[in-house]
């Protein structure tokens, strides 16, 4: 599946930090700013998954699951 998020980058002294607007939580740092949104990356990863192994445990046997492209 292939998503676009936005990437906030702010310098704080000697590191990178990066963090994800659409997604509470989602944060990366790294001492350049391609670390920085590589480990972003990774948490928004995680971070999705999570969620949605998440929502999947509670429902019901009978439920029916479709993916739904968006853009």
């Amino acid at each position: 599946m292939h998503n676009e998020f936005t990437a906030i980058v702010e310098r704080d002294g000697s590191w990178f930090i990066a963090y994800c607007p659409e997604i509470p939580g989602a944060n990366g740092q790294g001492v350049t700013k391609e670390e920085a949104l590589l480990s972003l990356s990774e948490a928004i990863d995680l971070i999705l998954e999570d969620r949605r192994e998440d929502v999947l445990r509670g429902l019901p046997e009978n439920t029916e699951r479709y993916v739904v492209a968006v853009g």
